[in-house]
């Protein structure tokens, strides 16, 4: 499975990554300052949820680009995609 995106979709998946790089840098730097554990936890939460929802966009578009795709006309073609996807989004959950 092709990492196809539209632009504008694309644009937000790095968006977000950039964010949670931006939050586990600043929970290292907490992390070695000696600060809260309440807030050090607050921003690793922040940062995997970040990182959650750039994986459910890609697989959103995979899924997406495997409805719409001709090429997957054949059953077993939308039944091994679904298999794949399937298993992208468990490895997220």
């Amino acid at each position: 499975m092709d990492l196809a995106m539209a632009a504008d979709e694309l644009k937000t998946v790095v968006n977000r990554l950039r964010r949670a790089q931006g939050q586990i840098a600043g929970v290292i730097k907490m992390i070695e300052e000696g600060r809260d554990c309440e807030d050090v936890v607050t921003q690793l939460a922040a940062a995997s949820r970040a990182l959650d929802k750039a994986g459910f966009a890609i697989i959103a578009t995979g899924l997406q680009r495997c409805l719409t795709d001709e090429d997957m006309a054949a059953p077993e073609d939308r039944e091994h995609m679904r298999a794949r996807l399937e298993k992208l989004f468990l490895s997220l959950a």
